[in-house]
């Protein structure tokens, strides 16, 4: 009986979504604002009859929609994405959270909202919709536009930030606080293990999807698809993130495989219908009395989010050297909020630290925003002409000085187009290696805990606590020697690199020539090499064994990386190259 239920809920929400979403593509507005509806028409506040017969089966298939969606916008990431959005998208994407964030909250303090309501509130108004804007701007025939790149470049970062806000949610969620020194451990954990998987990741994933590829059987490189996804989800729940955060991280590994274009063709109808499950069990929660009796505050926060979002997009992509027309642009056409706020709100709900009242209200003001954000693009170009009519002279002129100053320093830079690769390059290695040096000593700090939590030791009376420590601090150190070695040897040619810039910008002896060499060549990485190794006995305190075995193992450890030196540089340079493999088997 109840799996003729769960059919018949499946059904109804199935075929009212399709009627709904074939009216909503005529009046040319976007499906997904046509699911919410098709969810509040067959809802049990707006519907006598009870259609729906099993809710909780359905949040649960809608659960599955969040976990699609996240794995979705992993599949559309891309490092290269990342690398070539510069400036602009970091520095407006940062402003429009933080600026959101803290609009929010004092919106909800001004209604007497709890502390965590408004929180949740601000979390909520500070992320844009990447699927209604991309879906925005792809009917109005504008997605190659320059503006339209920079929009995208913008919702890549959000994205991250957004996973980072969630983590950061569910900890104050928690623990009812969060202490700056807190959310830096928290953020900085996060950047480690986002890291981390993502370069293991790419380095396993996308080899397994190619092997399974050459079976040529869809349904087999299909079930490998999925079963990588939930895998990794699940290894990422039991690491106590959110599911959310393993469904877009396995997407981006995925994404760097050869086969993306085939697996998005496999996976998109699997996806469409679960996100659209997601997008029905949002209006199936939304209470239009809830609505009726919050109009003020669902007024007031739709019009903070379109013109918070209209002026610190705007502001951070004219501070970064884009004329006002563009700037302009960006900032209206992401004036919306969406899916990741439907995500933090049912975060909240999940854990019960956010009023009932909360859900309906963000609904409410992510179907007005989407409705104005067509209007809004299409309205951009007039209301900057309208804007340069008013802006005071004096005041435009300063502004037009700007632009023309950021507009020579950028082709200042062009001059040194040559060497901002070689730059930007060395300096990822090095962020990529030293994350992996950490994770090694805070994994083996983690072993340390647990074989001291679950193993019996008792039988070997000479494997006592302080050769435990010895034991996992110096294997630490020696498989970490070769990301070592690879961070010396790259910040080694960095600084030759500066060194040569320096010494060749002014009129220098050619003594002053050599000691500018030595400061930047030798004694740069042999400084950063110590800062780390002081870093990592910091944070894998609990596995550092006394000082006097310390100063022994180090002269030991010390003798056997020398020794083992040109194999273990082998080593970091057969990984690297199966790295760069992977980024250049997706791009051919």
């Amino acid at each position: 009986m109840h799996g003729v239920d769960f059919i018949k809920d499946l059904a109804v929400i199935m075929l009212v979504a399709g009627v709904v979403t074939v009216i909503f593509h005529y009046l040319k507005q976007p499906v997904v604002l046509g699911y919410i509806i098709a969810g509040l028409i067959i809802g049990p506040y707006t519907s006598a009859v009870p259609f729906i017969s099993d809710e909780k089966t359905i949040r649960t298939l809608g659960e599955l929609g969040v976990v699609f969606l996240m794995f979705g916008l992993g599949l559309e990431f891309s490092l290269r994405k990342l690398a070539k959005v510069g400036a602009t998208a970091f520095v407006a994407a940062t402003a429009q959270i933080i600026v959101l964030i803290w609009v929010g909250y004092e919106i909800g303090r001004f209604f007497s909202w709890t502390p965590m309501d408004s929180i949740f509130l601000g979390a909520m108004m500070a992320i844009s919709s990447t699927t209604i804007t991309v879906k925005a701007l792809e009917e109005l025939g504008l997605k190659k536009e320059k503006f339209a790149n920079l929009i995208y470049g913008i919702l890549i970062v959000e994205d991250i930030l957004a996973i980072s806000l969630i983590v950061m949610l569910t900890g104050i969620a928690t623990t009812g606080q969060l202490e700056a020194i807190d959310a830096a451990m928290t953020v900085g954990e996060l950047i480690l293990f986002m890291t981390i998987s993502l370069a293991v990741g790419i380095l396993l994933v996308p080899r397994l999807l190619n092997l399974v590829a050459k079976f040529q059987r869809k349904e087999m490189l299909l079930v490998t698809v999925l079963g990588l996804c939930f895998g990794f989800c699940l290894l990422v729940m039991k690491m106590e993130y959110s599911v959310a955060l393993g469904a877009f991280l396995v997407g981006a590994m995925m994404a760097e495989s050869r086969h993306i274009h085939t697996i998005e063709k496999l996976i998109e109808p699997v996806k469409d219908m679960f996100i659209a499950i997601f997008f029905v069990t949002i209006g199936l929660l939304l209470d239009p009395s809830v609505i009726w009796k919050y109009a003020l505050p669902i007024t007031l926060i739709s019009f903070a989010v379109i013109v918070g979002k209209v002026i610190t997009c705007s502001m951070g992509t004219f501070i970064t050297g884009h004329d006002g027309i563009t700037s302009m642009r960006v900032g209206m056409g992401k004036a919306q909020i969406g899916e990741f706020s439907f995500i933090i709100a049912s975060l909240g709900l999940a854990l019960n630290v956010t009023s009932d009242f909360l859900y309906p209200i963000v609904v409410a003001v992510s179907t007005i925003t989407t409705l104005f954000t067509p209007y809004l693009i299409k309205g951009s170009d007039p209301f900057s002409q309208w804007m340069g009519t008013r802006i005071p002279s004096p005041v435009k002129n300063v502004l037009v000085q700007y632009s023309e100053w950021m507009s020579e320093i950028r082709s200042d830079n062009q001059l040194r187009s040559d060497l901002r690769p070689f730059v930007r390059r060395i300096s990822f290695h090095v962020f990529v290696n030293t994350c992996v040096v950490i994770a090694l000593f805070l994994s083996a700090t983690k072993l340390f805990t647990f074989i001291n939590e679950y193993v019996d030791t008792g039988h070997l009376p000479w494997f006592t606590e302080t050769y435990q420590q010895a034991a996992m601090w110096g294997m630490s150190l020696l498989l970490s020697a070769p990301f070592m070695f690879a961070i010396y040897r790259k910040l080694e040619a960095l600084g030759l690199l500066l060194a040569d810039v320096r010494s060749n910008s002014g009129n220098y002896s050619e003594s002053d020539r050599a000691a500018i060499h030595q400061l930047f060549a030798q004694m740069m990485p042999v400084l950063a090499i110590i800062a780390l190794l002081l870093l990592v006995s910091a944070l894998s305190s609990s596995i550092l064994p006394p000082v006097g075995m310390l100063f022994i193992l180090a002269i030991f450890m010390g003798t056997v990386i020398y020794l083992l030196r040109k194999q273990l540089v082998k080593i970091h340079a057969k990984l690297q190259i199966a790295l760069t493999e992977s980024f250049k088997e997706n791009s051919q």
